[in-house]
C-alpha cells in the first residue's frame, strides 16, 4: 500500500552539520515518527503564493516546531527581549499553510510553534514570554475527554516533553482548548466542526514517540486520517 504523503514545512537553518551552507531542515525524530506511523514525510520549501495549490497534492500536513512568530503577526506593538529566530518568510508561509490546510480539509497535526501558528492564523494572540519554565522539561498534561487528542493518545493524562517560552493568550476564532498543564498553560487546541481531522499540541510528542505509545499515537492518527481522506 502506498504511504500517505505528509507535507512538513521546512525550517531555515543557518548552519547544519555535513552541509557547507545554510539549509532547510526538519527534526529527524519528527520525520521518523511520521514514517513509523506509515506515512511518507516530505519537507516542503517555504515560499509565498500558491500554497493551497501546492498542498492539494498531499494527503496530510504536519506543522512543526521552530522559532517565534513575529509579535506584529498577532497585533503586538512591542517585542519582548526573549523573542528569537523570527523569519518573515517562514511566518508568512506557515500561516498560509495553516489556513490552506483547514480550507482544504487536509488532516493537520500542529506541534509547538505549529499550534501557535494555527492560533494566530485564526485571530488568536500569544503571550510573548512566560514566567513559568516550560523549556527542557517533562510535565503532566491533562487532556479533555471526547477530543481528537484523547482519541489519538488514548489517555486523559500524559507526560509531555516541552520546549517553549511562549503560550496561547487569546484563542483564535472557533478553537477550543483540549489540554492544559498544571499552571494553566494551553497545551492542546482543536476546531470542532471543521471539515477534516485537526489537532494541535504545545509540546513535542516526537521527543518520546519512539518509546511512548501515547505520543506515537498522534502521528498514527494523522497518517490514519490522511489515508482515510485519500
Amino acid at each position: 500500500m502506498t504511504r500517505p504523503l505528509i507535507a512538513i514545512p521546512a525550517r531555515f537553518s543557518a548552519t547544519t552539520s555535513a552541509l557547507r551552507y545554510a539549509a532547510e531542515v526538519n527534526a529527524r525524530a519528527l520525520i521518523e515518527a511520521v514514517y513509523r506511523a506509515g506515512g511518507e514525510p516530505a519537507s516542503i520549501h517555504p515560499a509565498e503564493g500558491d500554497t493551497e495549490e501546492r498542498l492539494a497534492r498531499f494527503d496530510g500536513v504536519l506543522l512543526p516546531g521552530g522559532g517565534d512568530l513575529a509579535p506584529h503577526r498577532y497585533g503586538a506593538t512591542d517585542t519582548h527581549d526573549s523573542v528569537y529566530d523570527v523569519d518573515d518568510l517562514q511566518d508568512t508561509f506557515d500561516l498560509e499553510v495553516a489556513r490552506a490546510s483547514l480550507n482544504l480539509g487536509l488532516p493537520l497535526l500542529a506541534i509547538c510553534r505549529g499550534l501557535q501558528v494555527v492560533n494566530v492564523a485564526l485571530g488568536g494572540t500569544l503571550e510573548q514570554h512566560m514566567d513559568s519554565d516550560h523549556r527542557h522539561v517533562m510535565h503532566p498534561v491533562a487532556i479533555q475527554r471526547g477530543t481528537l487528542l484523547e482519541q489519538a493518545t488514548g489517555t486523559e493524562k500524559t507526560d509531555a516533553s516541552c520546549y517553549h517560552h511562549q503560550r496561547v493568550d487569546r484563542t483564535g476564532v472557533g478553537l477550543t482548548v483540549t489540554a492544559r498543564a498544571v499552571d494553566g498553560t494551553v497545551e492542546g487546541l482543536e476546531l470542532p466542526g471543521v471539515h477534516g481531522w485537526f489537532t494541535a499540541v504545545q509540546w513535542h510528542p516526537e521527543d518520546t514517540a519512539h518509546e511512548d505509545p501515547a505520543q506515537q499515537g498522534l502521528f498514527d492518527a494523522l497518517v490514519r486520517a490522511a489515508r482515510d481522506r485519500r
